[in-house]
């Protein structure tokens, strides 16, 4: 390396703080509520290959390792020697992208005084409408689900498409955010590039070419020891989720071939003619996460790192979804992945994978019925539990393996005219054993004016719950119902739009997570905490 080892400390630990603060401006200036509040986002360094080198704490696997992805996609459309200072490209095209038609990705060139290309910022975040059905799992074909636009440039040499960003308003239902958040969206890569920048100025760099190349080498080196040291092998699980209509099965082997690892969802259920289909680059993202929880799980997540997980998956299965398949709540099925990954794990190392959890978030959409005076429409997070840890319990009401956090009951009812009259663990709901799950929540919304208004849903293990392992229990089942005082209770599936008529209280019930290891051996004292405290 011909940089000295402090710069190259000194360029990593800018880069990192760099990316962080890229995010953090994008969580400031964003419009949806699902980005500010509960950080459904990602943003990330590239070098002019288009290989990512940092990415910030802040965000999502799914997003963050899809759009470490996307990027050399956007290359091979703009290649680099056409781009000019002021360029943003952008596509929320699921195939180019991370996976559905809410999440914009972004990719601006910076350029150095010189007009030299000195690296790359990529970011995404989920835009609350695109039109279509609106954000669901009722599709057929993903030109049902909304506008999708292809690698596109929004703006150039620093002026807007204006035509094009008319276009993307005519077709969503609050425009005014649409519009917001893609300014964002450009305004948190532009905040990366100044502080590229300056750090390149700083220590004196011409660009990040040769810290990146250290950077990728470092980080695969360290990734190929840490496999190494795991036997060669082949281990499969399969596991059993709720689907549309019927149940999907997901089956994974996960190969250890001295310096790599290879995930394949061979046997996998076919693609659904319904909006839960996954493209690949989303199931890499958290086929990838589930393999790098626990190997090299200190190593810093990126190209180097990444590129030594190789995850494969048959055409035309639901985890390798091809155009113009419906993909909208692909996170559905694509937030499953790390457990049946684990699962694999689990049997190569032994006593280090948790169990199955909710996995899964849970983000209805509630909207005003067609017609209402008044109108809105809110996209909220809740979340379940998840499976026990190898010397822990389980997470209660977390996201995992998302990380997307649950948004708060006062922003909900601020932005809407829903009233949540119950938010609270679901007593019982966590799998027994020497280390139990986490558990879900039981949440309450009605309408403040007595009104009807819609739910869109997109939950899963409510036919299928977290499996335990080791002898212990599964997490609860989730629930969906509404009651009211004529009718009682109503049950709901777990997935399509349905009607909260006028007095009526939907009521949401998170799944908990699985177990872990015979429930006889828990220590008592865990025992009569959970019980003081209300968990069992």
């Amino acid at each position: 390396m011909k940089v000295t080892e402090l710069k190259f400390q000194l360029a990593w630990n800018r880069l990192l703080s760099i990316v962080e603060e890229q995010a953090q401006v994008l969580m400031r200036t964003a419009f949806s509520t699902v980005v500010r509040e509960a950080g459904d986002l990602s943003a990330g360094v590239f070098n002019r290959a288009g290989l990512m080198l940092a990415q910030a704490v802040t965000g999502t696997p799914g997003h963050v390792n899809s759009m470490a992805d996307a990027v050399a996609k956007f290359l091979r459309v703009y290649p680099l020697s056409g781009l000019k200072p002021g360029d943003v490209l952008f596509t929320n095209d699921p195939w180019d992208g991370t996976g559905h038609l809410n999440d914009f990705t972004v990719v601006t060139p910076i350029f150095s005084a010189d007009s030299r290309c000195v690296g790359l910022f990529a970011s995404t975040s989920h835009i609350a409408d695109v039109g279509g059905r609106g954000f669901g799992a009722d599709a057929h074909d993903v030109f049902e689900e909304g506008l999708r636009v292809p690698i596109s440039k929004l703006f150039s040499a620093g002026e807007l498409d204006s035509s094009l960003m008319s276009i993307i308003k005519a077709n969503v239902r609050d425009p005014v955010v649409a519009e917001g958040d893609l300014y964002s969206l450009a305004a948190c890569n532009d905040a990366g590039g100044v502080a590229l920048l300056e750090m390149l100025n700083d220590i004196d760099l011409v660009d990040l070419e040769e810290i990146g190349e250290e950077i990728l080498r470092r980080s695969e080196a360290a990734m190929v020891k840490a496999i190494a040291a795991i036997p060669n092998a082949t281990a499969r699980y399969q596991m059993s989720i709720d689907g549309y209509d019927d149940p999907v099965e997901l089956c994974a082997e996960v190969i250890v071939d001295h310096a790599e690892i290879r995930v394949d969802f061979s046997g996998t259920s076919p693609a659904s003619d319904r909006g839960i289909n996954v493209p690949l680059a989303y199931t890499q993202a958290y086929a990838s996460f589930g393999v790098r929880c626990i190997v090299g799980n200190e190593i810093p997540n990126n190209a180097g790192s990444l590129g030594t997980i190789k995850v494969s998956a048959p055409e035309h299965c639901i985890l390798n979804a091809q155009p113009p398949r419906a993909v909208s709540a692909r996170h559905a099925v694509g937030q499953m992945l790390p457990d049946v990954v684990l699962g694999c794990l689990d049997q190569l190392l032994v006593g280090q994978a948790p169990a199955e959890g909710s996995s899964c978030i849970w983000n209805p959409v509630f909207l005003s019925e067609a017609g209402a005076q008044r109108a809105f429409v809110i996209n909220p997070i809740f979340n379940g539990g998840t499976g026990a840890r190898p010397s822990k319990d389980g997470l209660s009401t977390t996201a995992f393996p998302s990380g997307v956090r649950t948004t708060s009951v006062e922003v909900n009812e601020a932005t809407s005219p829903l009233v949540f009259s119950q938010k609270e663990y679901t007593t019982g709901s966590a799998g027994e054993g020497r280390f139990r799950g986490g558990l879900g929540q039981t949440i309450r919304i009605a309408h403040r004016h007595h009104d009807g208004f819609v739910v869109s849903k997109m939950f899963d293990r409510v036919n299928h719950p977290a499996r335990g392992r080791n002898g212990a229990g599964a997490g609860s089942q989730g629930r969906v119902y509404v009651e009211s005082a004529e009718i009682g209770e109503r049950a709901l599936p777990g997935k399509g739009r349905d009607l909260v008529g006028p007095g009526e209280t939907l009521v949401l019930q998170t799944p908990g997570g699985g177990g872990l290891g015979s429930p006889a051996d828990r220590d008592e004292a865990q025992t009569i905490a959970d019980r003081r405290n209300g968990l069992i």
